[in-house]
């Protein structure tokens, strides 16, 4: 059975669906031809059986075979037809002899015909045959005027050859609605799966070329529409994503050229003092040392910034997510903040809120919310950080940000034309977008009333600890 079954697997979807049509309109068509069959045989034998018994054969016929009877003769084997209708006729004896009527065919005797000889019943109605071997529908009774039990039979030929007909105009017919399904089918099969054969031709499109522009119309909305929706969406998708792999790329590149470059520069400046013996003012040296130790911290921020936005979303999810104390993370993250401001003021207004959400990155996109601060507060001024029923704000008295460069400020290596002489990679408040949105918040930048600007993460979450967290 796994051989036909495999065959079947290895077979073209279309000459699969061909066949199926094929196969469940053969099963339709033999079913209903078997029915007809079998319902025109039943009525058929039914009216022979109502024929039978309304059958009036004639009191001087049956006189006739009676006296045949009495007198111990039996008439030639022949068949009689009373009327228009092909009827054997004759008496069957309690000793389980028989006379056979004039003209009549004699029929084999059967138990239940000497029953009713012997009134052991009134009347048998069964299938019979005659002493040739011709079937036969026998009906055995008792005349109620000569107390005979009378045998009628008549050929079952009378409906085979009828049924035989049928059988034969029921078998031509369904050969040729077979034969017209299979080609219906193998036409369903073609037509339907045009959509499918499009769509398979614009994916080996896009395999061979690597075309993702390319969109299948979409007609309808049923189950082929929606995959030509999913499809146009899906490489929609992956075309974004390619633009913005290749925009992450430009721009790390060029963001990485800027630190090599001066570092590449110190770092001959430095061989060639070697090389040549000459040697650099300490000043100098010290300078150009400490600039290398600079812009090998900036290579590594920026590296660690690149990895942390190549991690799949998946990545973010899963098993670390857990329920954390987020007025713990910002009290962590200003430990941090205070180190690397310690010329600035920071206040801080923390009320227990706990998220969902992966303590390492939600730490480390607080930190650069911070860090964004810390860089452009100017020396001794407050840094002012507030976490209320959910949202962290956090405010700084530094220039604040324009207008117009706001919607732009979560953009990767955006950095303002006023901060492009500070340090930074422009991917950290990227870094803060990415991971506030995975954890179900939002958050924004806005100008602080006085100047300055705000910084606000909302993240969903509960005032509370749940059962069995500390709080």
């Amino acid at each position: 059975m796994s051989g036909p079954v495999r065959r079947f697997r290895r077979l073209p979807l279309r000459s699969r669906l061909a066949l199926l049509v094929t196969v469940a309109v053969a099963l339709a068509v033999a079913a209903v031809a078997v029915s007809c069959w079998v319902l025109t045989r039943t009525q058929l034998r039914d009216q022979m059986d109502e024929s039978l018994r309304s059958l009036n054969v004639g009191r001087g016929y049956l006189d006739l075979t009676a006296a045949d009877c009495s007198d111990g003769r039996t008439t030639p084997n022949a068949e009689t037809s009373p009327g228009t209708t092909t009827v054997f006729v004759q008496i069957v004896q309690p000793d389980g002899s028989r006379c056979v009527g004039r003209g009549s065919t004699p029929v084999v005797v059967q138990d239940s015909d000497v029953e009713v000889a012997r009134r052991l019943r009134d009347q048998t109605l069964h299938d019979g045959t005659t002493e040739s071997g011709a079937s036969v529908r026998v009906l055995t009774q008792v005349d109620r005027d000569t107390g005979y039990a009378v045998s009628l039979a008549r050929p079952l030929s009378e409906i085979d050859e009828p049924l035989n007909r049928l059988a034969l105009l029921l078998t031509a017919v369904g050969g040729i609605g077979i034969l017209g399904a299979g080609a219906a089918g193998l036409w369903v099969a073609r037509t339907g799966l045009r959509p499918v054969d499009r769509l398979t031709e614009a994916v080996e499109h896009v395999a061979r070329t690597e075309d993702l522009d390319l969109r299948i119309p979409v007609d309808g909305d049923d189950e082929i529409a929606r995959l030509s929706a999913s499809f146009n969406s899906m490489t929609a998708s992956l075309a974004s994503s390619r633009d913005l792999q290749q925009q992450l790329i430009a721009d790390a590149g060029h963001e990485l050229r800027t630190p090599l470059t001066s570092l590449r520069t110190n770092i001959e400046l430095l061989a060639r003092s070697e090389d040549t013996g000459r040697a650099i003012p300490p000043d100098d040296r010290r300078a150009l040392l400490a600039s290398v130790k600079a812009q090998m911290t900036e290579l590594a921020a920026l590296i660690g910034d690149l990895q942390e936005l190549s991690r799949p979303d998946a990545a973010h999810g899963g098993a670390k997510v857990q329920v954390i104390a987020l007025h713990d993370i910002v009290e962590a993250a200003l430990e941090r903040a205070r180190l690397r401001g310690p010329e600035l003021t920071f206040t801080a207004d923390l009320a227990p809120w706990y998220v969902r959400a992966e303590p390492a990155p939600l730490e480390r996109a607080v930190v650069n919310i911070l860090d964004n601060a810390v860089k452009f507060g100017p020396p001794g001024s407050t840094i002012e950080v507030a976490l209320k029923e959910g949202e962290l704000t956090v405010r700084d008295h530094g220039p604040g940000i324009p207008a117009e460069e706001l919607p732009h400020v979560f953009d990767r290596f955006w950095r303002s034309p006023s901060a492009r002489s500070l340090p930074g990679s422009g991917l950290g408040l990227s870094i803060v977008a990415r991971t506030v949105g995975q954890s179900g918040g939002e958050v924004s930048l806005s100008a602080a009333d006085g100047g300055g600007t705000v910084a606000s993460v909302r993240l969903p979450g509960a005032s509370t600890p749940p059962p069995g967290m500390p709080s």
